[in-house]
């Protein structure tokens, strides 16, 4: 049995696939990294067994700043047509929403940041995405935008405490992250730097928020690499379904 192919759709240099991609190497999946913002063209997303769109500093609607992101969201729509397991972080768990009919702006409450609990809805127990994940669990965040409104037919399978979607499903194979399962203090570092006067006028201590997500490094591990371990699962069931490229 082939690898799984994964396309992975990169909007910024300090956004990479970091733990997860790791998780999905080692569970068996083949990446290919899109990088549209460094001039990569967008490929089709037949071609691929699941498609993989990661977080970034821009928000959904940057289109006109963007040019990709149109792109992107077609994409999203043609994995969705087609089929093809799709996971979106952060800014690709936006992407998908405005793509599908929902909406995204700018949280009224302010920016999250740092570790934040994960609400799990009674529908995420049955998912066969989330289902393998623990009922207790936390995750790394770092996000000003929200979906406030979801496109229909999605089901949210966990809220944050202030009642935003965490976790959704969008479509029967097609799901998106709010938190950020890829990330240690080393991958927010830059993120905490790009935002320090933000959090200085704020009254964050970032030095702090990176210590604790340090600090909590093994759990963080050992949440969310059985969620990469069942993203690949779905894909290497697509590929025997298809057998795109084999």
């Amino acid at each position: 049995m082939r690898s799984p192919r994964v396309l992975v759709v990169e909007h910024h240099a300090e956004c990479p696939p970091a733990l997860l991609g790791e998780w999905l190497v080692e569970a068996g999946c083949e990446l290919e990294l899109c990088r549209p913002w460094s001039g990569d063209a967008l490929p089709e997303a037949g071609a691929y067994d699941g498609v993989l769109v990661l977080g970034g500093e821009m928000g959904a609607n940057d289109d006109e700043r963007h040019w990709w992101l149109t792109g992107v969201k077609e994409l999203v729509r043609a994995a969705g047509e087609a089929g093809v397991p799709t996971l979106g972080i952060c800014l690709g768990h936006q992407l998908m929403a405005v793509a599908l009919g929902g909406r995204v702006e700018r949280n009224p409450d302010g920016q999250t940041i740092g570790l934040q609990i994960v609400g799990w809805q009674e529908a995420a127990s049955r998912d066969v995405l989330a289902g393998s994940l623990g009922a207790t669990a936390r995750g790394v965040h770092w996000n000003s935008d929200v979906v406030t409104e979801l496109p229909p037919g999605a089901k949210v399978l966990a809220r944050t405490e202030d009642g935003a979607p965490q976790v959704v499903r969008y479509a029967e194979r097609a799901w998106g992250l709010q938190l950020h399962p890829e990330a240690d203090e080393h991958v927010v570092a830059p993120w905490a730097e790009g935002d320090r006067a933000d959090h200085l006028a704020r009254g964050i201590d970032s030095e702090q928020v990176l210590a604790e997500i340090a600090a909590a490094r093994d759990e963080l591990a050992a949440t969310w690499r059985p969620l990469a371990r069942s993203f690949a699962a779905i894909l290497l069931a697509r590929a025997s379904e298809v057998g795109v490229g084999g």
